[in-house]
């Protein structure tokens, strides 16, 4: 099954791949290495899910944001391959979560970003992971996530 139907059958589907807001680029392609820039719960109107996590009641919301920015980079991975498959591995994952210096389940949080990859990408989407609290993200986001992944070229 490919990436592409795995995410079918989740009842999912990739959202278009929005340029960025800022001066930087989504991603760049070094070799069979593709290193993508921060991505966050960006939603097709160009907004942002936005909030600052204090209490474990917040971390389903948060989660689903998760899986949203993970949706977003699988998005921008598609636009600078071609195809989903051709991701060898996930090579390393950082995932940032605007929250309030008490909340301390960030994982839990970045969790749904690190599902979503596995239950799309199989063994490739398997990653080592940093996640981290912040006191703030831009646009007020919940989380934002950078990527290193390898791809066949």
């Amino acid at each position: 099954m490919t990436p592409e139907e795995r995410l079918a059958a989740l009842g999912l589907e990739l959202p278009k791949a929005l340029p960025p807001r800022a001066n930087y680029l989504a991603y760049r392609l070094i070799g069979d290495m593709l290193y993508l820039a921060g991505h966050g719960p960006r939603q097709q109107d160009n907004t942002y899910a936005r909030g600052k996590l204090e209490s474990e009641e917040q971390i389903p919301g948060a989660y689903a944001d998760a899986q949203l920015t993970a949706l977003n980079m699988l998005a921008t991975i598609k636009s600078a391959v071609g195809e989903l498959s051709r991701v060898v591995a996930v090579a390393k994952l950082v995932g940032l979560v605007n929250s309030a210096p008490t909340f301390t389940l960030h994982p839990k949080v970045i969790d749904g970003c690190s599902d979503l990859l596995v239950n799309v990408l199989g063994e490739a989407g398997r990653h080592p992971r940093a996640a981290y609290g912040v006191a703030s993200l831009p646009n007020g986001m919940t989380v934002e996530v950078e990527a290193i992944v390898q791809v066949k070229r």
